[in-house]
């Protein structure tokens, strides 16, 4: 079955920061630059070594701030709720939490996640079954990694994503298979760590 962001498990794992500074991915993970914990950079690159000649991983997102995180929030929920009038509250934050986290265990506000995709080697995006941040209702479901309803090909890159991402440590949260984390609570429960090693981060505590 799978667990969503806003299962109360998720909530009580406990967070031991670790300190582990945000660092900019190399060019090569793609022009985003994106910021990420020293551990995840890391850990995306041994990734990459394992990929076949001719691939590569493009990532698109990491450390997303605070505000950008409830706002998305915001608009996905109001949107879930119009498409289905008389949802109550929990449910609605079940059904929201498919496509964005909440802010206290939001992987991607504390720099454990990255949004990616897989690319060719002219830097033409592999298929995937659906484009990066494809809702559960855009999509029909086909943003979910083990949907069947998708190529072939889609189902053997999503497969490969796993292959290379799985082993190198990091964990894909099932309704969004561009979304790959660690450190994180959603992480720490998934592994049955003792604890998160990251919490939110500011950036404005954090040194250009």
């Amino acid at each position: 079955m799978t667990i969503l962001l806003s299962d109360p498990r998720v909530a009580a794992v406990p967070v031991h920061d670790d300190g582990e500074p945000l660092v900019a991915l190399d060019p090569a993970f793609g022009p985003p630059r994106a910021l990420v914990r020293e551990g995840v950079a890391l850990r995306l690159a041994a990734a990459r070594d394992r990929l076949p000649a001719g691939v590569a991983l493009r990532v698109l997102e990491g450390h997303r701030p605070v505000e950008a995180q409830r706002a998305i929030i915001a608009r996905y929920s109001a949107q879930v709720a119009a498409d289905r009038p008389g949802l109550g509250a929990a449910e609605l934050a079940r059904l929201t939490s498919r496509f964005v986290a909440p802010v206290a265990v939001a992987p991607h506000v504390a720099g454990s996640a990255v949004d990616l995709t897989l690319v060719d080697d002219r830097g033409q995006e592999l298929d995937m079954g659906t484009p990066v941040d494809a809702t559960p209702e855009q999509s029909g479901g086909r943003c979910f990694t083990a949907a069947r309803d998708i190529s072939a090909a889609a189902r053997a890159h999503r497969a490969l994503l796993g292959e290379v991402l799985g082993p190198a440590g990091l964990v894909n949260y099932p309704t969004e298979w561009w979304h790959w984390s660690w450190g994180d609570r959603y992480w720490a429960l998934l592994t049955g760590a003792d604890a998160a090693l990251h919490g939110p981060v500011d950036l404005a505590g954090v040194a250009a």
